[in-house]
């Protein structure tokens, strides 16, 4: 596996990833206690070779060799989240790099998520989340050198500045919700950083505020427009991106603060821009599948 130019490459070949962000928390339970990736495993990577799916990134490490196993029986790649959390040393990526990095499904380890929104889940600064990641990449290539780091951003507003500090970071993701398209993304992206692109989460829920209503069909026309943005801007054909990973695979019943895990709840937020096509974040109507694995 190696990151050549805009490319990522395995065994010499140029990959696309098609992918879905996987957090498999069952009914009642929350994040990220509730992760159940042995129970979920074998049914959702059948589901999701059926789909066309290549890959998953999750927002937990998986550990265990058997969920691995079962995900690369059917080819898909995982992108395996070793560090999201601020309260944590840097140095709690170490045991689950060496516990899996043999593994054939492992195909990047993530640091981070939108952490320039979040601060690294803790409100840590600008400044103080970069030299986290950058302890933390620093660490990761020390224990394994055979798989690109990627780190996850929000959006584009300051990457440039953090691309800048973390030299150790082979691959940059955007999470980014823009309603329908990208718009200029991918050229706006390209003036910031050599490196190659991922889209971290891309897509849109499936509860539509404006009608008050569930609306399958609204949520499936941004997510086929937007995957067409990225199939067209591939690195495989020239373009600067490698892929982009569906947000997400399974409704989550945890997400709606305000609601039961027992229960699918409709609240949302409404920052100012967002999914198609009411810029409203549904947090618990966003699978491909609902939380029973119905499409």
């Amino acid at each position: 596996i190696e990151v050549r130019g805009r490319q990522l490459l395995v065994d010499g070949r140029p990959v696309h990833l098609k992918g879905v962000a996987w957090n498999p928390v069952e009914k009642g339970r929350t994040h990220p206690g509730g992760i159940d990736f042995r129970g979920a495993v074998a049914r959702d990577a059948a589901m999701m070779a059926e789909a066309g799916i290549n890959a998953i990134r999750t927002y937990e490490p998986i550990t265990d060799a058997g969920v691995l196993d079962e995900l690369w029986s059917h080819k898909i790649w995982v992108l395996n989240s070793v560090y999201n959390y601020g309260a944590s040393a840097a140095d709690s990526v170490v045991g689950p790099i060496n516990a899996v990095k043999g593994h054939p499904a492992i195909l990047m380890w993530t640091i981070g998520n939108e952490w320039n929104y979040n601060g690294l889940y803790v409100g840590m600064g600008f400044w103080d989340s970069v030299q986290r990641l950058k302890e933390v990449s620093a660490i990761i290539k020390q224990h394994d050198t055979s798989h690109p780091v990627a780190c996850i951003y929000g959006e584009l507003s300051g990457l440039q500045d953090a691309a800048a500090q973390l030299a150790d970071v082979d691959v940059w993701a955007v999470n980014v919700y823009r309603g329908i398209a990208f718009g200029n993304l991918f050229t706006d992206y390209a003036a910031l950083t050599d490196k190659p692109l991922f889209l971290g989460e891309y897509g849109a829920d499936a509860w539509n505020a404006n009608a008050n209503r569930e609306d399958q069909a609204a949520q499936a026309d941004a997510t086929r427009a937007l995957t067409k943005d990225i199939v067209e801007h591939s690195s495989v054909r020239g373009g600067v991106c490698i892929g982009g990973f569906v947000f997400e695979w399974a409704d989550e019943w945890w997400k709606d603060g305000d609601g039961s895990p027992w229960a699918h709840d409709v609240g949302g937020d409404a920052p100012g821009g967002g999914p198609h096509p009411d810029a409203t974040f549904n947090e618990e109507w966003w699978g491909l599948t609902d939380i029973d694995r119905n499409p």
